[in-house]
């Protein structure tokens, strides 16, 4: 063996990369020739010691075992969930596709895609057809509530939460009529986290920012951003004078930058450039400060500085107030920023209203009765897809087909195909609502009119990575005086200990000492590049980069941020998911990379239209990532139907 591989060996023993934290590392060393009541023996064993079930590859969804809130590793869009998807895109599928069994089952709509979106299209309908109506939904995952899932671990016994994707519910007093009475429906009341979210638990804990050597020379940690002034702050970072001297200007600084401008130009302007443009050009900040700056824009937009507008950076903010945009202070542009605090947040994030909805629209599914209990509720899953039920939720099913059984403007039934269990199944449906991501309807239904379909495929989807990471106890974050740290060199750009939400009998782990769970931000994009090229370069990359290139990084990268602080990853690391979101956030406009649309010539608008019997909903139908507009578009592909 080579010293390069004898080092690698060492490094990855002392990161802890041979423990078996997660199911993963056990059933791969498991012999592919293992017999099936072995495997499944040994595997409800260690579902036992870890908390975590079995998952669709070895337990059905009728099973009371069936469980994948708890399961860890490599989550989100895991590979069975785009391998049929891929196949259709690739023109490779229908070659070598089994045969289709008989259309044995009938329901007055089928929805496929089981997120948000499709389960509020599920709850309107009903609103609108009645309860003994019959909804099929289908979706690809093995669980429902598309990116609202739920990660569940158990360390030391005690159940700690997490979000899998949607975090919150973003500045619920603007949300539509709509959204709100869904909301309220459901038994959702925002003024509970007032008091559910604890703002004072990290008041005496900062931001700090790590500087990594593979971009800034140096690993080095410093404490205090946003609270140190900013010379001395910067004083202890590995930058150059010059950089160094730019930032802590461009943040003290009240300057008009653009001075001679009106308001409205001012935002024109702002609108056409980079922020990386507006700094170096405009500020007069060396270019050798922007590694600094480049990360920043990565949770809203999902590519840095150089591919988001300088108004968008202004108008956004920082959800996590730990990366304020500097360089604005003094062009009185007007007021732009959130007037409702970022707290509306469940403790398993917007899974919680996913799971509201299923209880809704099954509630055998999901014992309890408000907000509060849903929390702690363990969902049965062997209810999802009972026969005797009039809402069915049907997982691990990839639709591939949909199709009217007749010209679509005199059609009775729609014909839905998909793969599930490896065969090629089907049901005919009265309407079908396509609440799946929009830029895969022109593959599932090619007749649509070829305008349609490309304004379907216009938007790409923004690639992100929501890492959790069940820890021990949080004692290293108190030591360093911060609860989160900035790392826009590193592998994740951003960790945190998780949002301080004890709601129900949930209770937050507010004591350092106790388990916590971290969260850690990546957005794989290439900068450089157009922000649509840059999606479709973080597609790629993660549907290449295996969970043991994602486990490593993440335990080398904790690693180096906390150990001084005591932390050592192959003892205090309970469990890992990465919650790879290959096709994440909706495409929103911009005005850097997108023509200026008519409002009816938005692609999202043309690419929604109902096409017979067929309707559309998602986020995606319009392009902007938030559960309202999720919501709304469900509302309005069922209107559609119901005219």
């Amino acid at each position: 063996m080579s010293q390069n591989n004898n080092e690698m060996k060492n490094s990855d023993r002392e990161l802890g990369m041979s423990r078996n934290i997660t199911r993963r590392d056990f059933l791969n060393g498991v012999s592919v020739g293992i017999g099936g009541a072995m495997l499944a023996s040994k595997t409800v064993l260690l579902a036992t010691l870890e908390g975590a079930t079995l998952d669709h590859e070895t337990v059905s969804q009728a099973s009371k075992s069936y469980y994948p809130p708890a399961l860890t590793g490599m989550r989100g869009s895991y590979d069975a969930t785009y391998k049929y998807a891929h196949m259709l895109r690739d023109d490779a599928f229908w070659d070598s596709a089994p045969k289709p069994a008989e259309l044995s089952e009938s329901y007055d709509l089928v929805v496929v895609g089981g997120g948000i979106s499709g389960l509020a299209a599920a709850y309107f309908y009903r609103q609108k057809a009645g309860s003994k109506a019959r909804v099929l939904i289908l979706d690809n995952h093995d669980d429902f509530g598309g990116h609202a899932k739920r990660n569940e671990f158990t360390v030391a016994g005690r159940m700690v939460l997490s979000n899998g994707g949607t975090q919150s519910i973003e500045s619920p007093g603007s949300y539509s009529a709509v959204a709100k009475g869904l909301l309220k429906n459901l038994g959702i009341d925002t003024s509970a986290f007032y008091k559910a979210y604890d703002r004072k638990l990290y008041s005496n804990l900062g931001t700090a920012f790590f500087f990594n050597k593979e971009t800034f020379g140096t690993d080095r940690i410093v404490t205090g951003m946003n609270k140190t002034p900013w010379p001395e702050f910067l004083a202890q970072a590995p930058l150059s004078d010059g950089g160094r001297r730019d930032i802590a200007r461009v943040y003290t600084e009240k300057v008009d930058y653009l001075a001679g401008m009106t308001r409205e130009e001012k935002r024109a302007k702002l609108s056409a450039i980079s922020y990386a443009d507006f700094l170096t050009k405009y500020c007069k900040v060396t270019p050798e400060a922007l590694p600094f700056f480049q990360t920043f824009p990565h949770d809203l937009f999902g590519v840095g500085i150089d591919a988001v507008s300088a108004l968008d950076c202004f108008g956004a903010g920082d959800d996590y107030e730990a990366v304020p945009y500097p360089g604005f202070e003094g062009l009185d542009l007007g007021l732009e920023h959130r007037k409702e605090p970022y707290i509306f947040h469940f403790p398993d994030g917007n899974a919680s209203i996913a799971r509201l909805l299923v209880r809704s629209l099954i509630p055998a599914a999901m014992p309890g009765h408000d907000m509060f209990d849903v929390v702690t509720a363990r969902a049965d899953y062997s209810q999802l897809d009972h026969a005797d039920s009039p809402v069915r939720i049907r997982l691990n099913g990839t639709v591939v087909k949909v199709k009217h059984d007749g010209p679509p403007e005199s059609a009775k039934q729609v014909h839905v195909l998909y793969m599930r269990d490896g065969k090629l199944q089907g049901v005919c449906a009265g309407h079908v609502v396509l609440a799946c991501y929009n830029m895969m309807i022109p593959y599932l239904c090619p007749d649509l009119p070829q305008k349609q379909q490309e304004a379907l495929k216009y938007g790409v989807k923004v690639p992100l990575v929501y890492t959790h990471v069940a820890i021990q106890n949080w004692e290293p974050f108190t030591k360093l005086g911060m609860h989160d740290i900035v790392s826009p060199g590193s592998y994740h750009s951003y960790t945190s200990l998780d949002f301080p939400v004890s709601l129900g009998t949930y209770e937050f782990p507010s004591k350092p000492s106790e388990p916590a769970v971290l969260f850690m931000l990546r957005a794989p994009c290439k900068p450089g590049l157009p922000a649509r090229d840059q999606y479709r370069f973080g597609h790629m990359e993660l549907y290449t980069t295996p969970y043991e290139t994602f486990e490593r990084n993440i335990r080398d990268q904790l690693g180096r941020m906390l150990g001084d602080q005591g932390f050592d990853p192959a003892r205090d690391i309970a469990a890992i998911t990465v919650n790879r979101w290959s096709h994440g956030y909706a495409y929103e406009y911009t005005t850097l990379w997108d023509p200026n649309f008519a409002p009816n010539e938005r692609p999202c608008v043309i690419g929604r239209q109902p096409f017979g019997r067929i309707t559309i909903a998602n986020s995606d139908a319009g392009a902007m990532a938030y559960t309202d507009m999720a919501i709304d578009q469900a509302w309005r592909a069922i209107g559609e139907i119901h005219g």
